[in-house]
């Protein structure tokens, strides 16, 4: 599984906490900008919850008004709720979110309490993982969807986050209408030291999507599946696109040139894709 430097750059300092159900002021742009001014930022919210499903407090930071396609963006390994924004990934896509196309919803990730905490058993990592996407999917999706008046969102995430996306959407198709995998490492079988029960197999997409008896509940979904020449999980991203084509499921398997797996690739990579949909 490939780790990524994660050192800090520019974090917030002013970060209020607010109630999940809160939406912040609104920001009126409604055109699409191309640059920004360094004074200039989107609309910022920080969000700071307590979540039953970890028996603890949650943070978020929101980029926009609430209005556009609702987008769920997730860290990488080690990385947290303002990791994105920290590495410019939000910033490469103001513009949709200062048109009002696009709000941002970036979780907090606790991979370091699941995957990679050695100090529990594999089956207590991956019940960790299951209450981690029970906050995503109950208190993160039903607050996007309220917010941006949308029945479904898009997900998408970069490395392990594209993992988290990815398998979050073919777990619950019913709520995703869009997949952007950038540089997806998607093969988790390395965290849990060769032991195997029914809450790894149901979360690992390499193995139960070759077996998913009714693909067609995927095919409501726009799916892209980005990588690049000199990406070292492309073919994880090949492999992935092998078994959805197998089962018929349509998807787009972007594969670059002179892309690697890397934050400057992804900034490129994610508004074009948003341009896309």
């Amino acid at each position: 599984m490939p780790i990524l430097s994660n050192k800090l750059s520019s974090r917030a300092t002013s970060r209020d906490p607010v109630a999940l159900p809160s939406v912040a002021s609104r920001d009126s742009s409604t055109t699409l900008r191309s640059a920004r001014n360094d004074n200039e930022k989107m609309n910022e919210r920080y969000i700071k919850w307590y979540t039953p499903w970890l028996s603890r407090e949650f943070e978020m930071l929101v980029f926009g008004n609430g209005g556009g396609l609702p987008l769920i963006l997730f860290p990488t390994s080690f990385g947290s709720y303002y990791q994105n924004k920290d590495f410019g990934l939000v910033g490469s896509v103001s513009g949709y979110v200062d048109a009002g196309r696009v709000t941002v919803y970036c979780p907090d990730a606790i991979d370091l309490e699941s995957f990679y905490n050695k100090s529990i058993h594999p089956a207590d990592r991956m019940r960790t993982h299951n209450a981690y996407e029970n906050v995503i999917v109950r208190d993160v999706f039903d607050l996007a969807r309220r917010e941006c008046n949308s029945r479904r969102v898009a997900v998408s995430g970069a490395s392990l986050g594209a993992y988290h996306a990815a398998n979050i959407a073919f777990r619950h198709p019913d709520a995703v209408s869009h997949l952007i995998s950038l540089s997806g490492s998607f093969d988790i079988s390395s965290f849990f030291n060769g032991y195997h029960d029914d809450n790894i197999y149901f979360n690992s997409p390499y193995e139960y999507l070759p077996n998913v008896p009714d693909p067609w509940k995927y095919n409501h979904m726009g799916i892209i599946l980005g990588t690049g020449e000199w990406d070292n999980t492309r073919h994880e991203s090949y492999r992935l696109s092998e078994i959805l084509n197998s089962k018929g499921v349509k998807h787009w398997l972007d594969d670059g040139r002179w892309r690697g797996h890397d934050w400057n690739y992804w900034r490129d990579m994610l508004p074009h894709y948003l341009s896309k949909l």
